[in-house]
């Protein structure tokens, strides 16, 4: 691990990490769906991370499905003690490029035991609930990971893709380590982020190129996100190891 980390540092669930993680949606195949082309390249893109200091990696049993989690345990169990490895449960896919969320507690409670299993770990970091279920009351989705959470299954509980009055109710029911929501010059207006700030709860936002549409401006996008405030940690992503190194010069210059 390098001395200085991309973007600095910030603490999230306990973890002082980079706060230019990476996200890890693009290792898979077209559609988000199965392994990537090139499986090789992805592995060795997930061990150049830790050697560029960044050590926040995001992931979610979603992508592939479950592609992703199982190339982070190829890539790199055993895992360095202070790697931030965080994953998201709440989500099914019936097919490439279709998302469905599923907030029943029995089959969140099956979700966050199946990523253990994958990950090879007996607690996982940090586990969002990746999307609400509008058919099922959110108090009962975040007390089944609070429940997990007590039983030493979950270190702390993240939110993907929640609104302020939605974080307040979970809150409720459990500690809330960290939010992950759209956010990049695009789409630039987030009234979770500001809440986020003011609660001092770490804000991760996800998409923060905008799906690459950003090009060469990249840094500057990653810059603008970082500029938001010390709650800010982006999770960029790309399959390309010259693309990262780029990001991360970009943060570190």
């Amino acid at each position: 691990m390098t001395d200085q980390r991309p973007g600095g540092t910030i603490t999230i669930a306990g973890k002082t990490v980079s706060r230019l993680g990476f996200g890890t949606m693009r290792l898979t195949g077209p559609g988000t769906w199965g392994h990537p082309a090139d499986q090789t390249a992805a592995l060795r893109l997930l061990r150049t991370c830790s050697g560029l200091g960044i050590n926040h990696i995001d992931a979610a049993d979603a992508y592939g499905p479950h592609t992703v989690e199982e190339l982070i345990r190829w890539a790199l169990h055993p895992y360095d003690e202070d790697l931030l490895l965080a994953t998201k449960v709440g989500m099914i896919r019936p097919a490439p490029n279709i998302w469905s969320p599923l907030g029943r507690p029995d089959y969140l409670r099956a979700a966050v035991e199946a990523s253990l299993r994958r990950l090879s770990v007996e607690r996982i970091d940090l586990c969002y609930l990746h999307r609400v279920d509008p058919s099922v009351p959110l108090v009962d989705q975040i007390a089944v990971l609070a429940a997990m959470q007590e039983e030493g299954k979950i270190a702390a509980i993240g939110l993907s893709k929640f609104t302020p009055a939605q974080i307040t109710e979970a809150a409720t029911i459990a500690p809330i380590a960290a939010v992950q929501n759209v956010l990049n010059i695009d789409e630039p207006d987030d009234s979770a982020e500001r809440f986020c700030a003011r609660q001092g709860i770490p804000y991760i936002p996800y998409r923060p190129l905008n799906a690459g549409r950003h090009g060469t401006s990249a840094g500057k996008a990653l810059r603008w996100l970082l500029a938001l405030g010390e709650h800010m940690a982006p999770i960029p992503g790309t399959s390309n190891p010259d693309h990262l190194l780029s990001l991360v010069s970009a943060v570190t210059r």
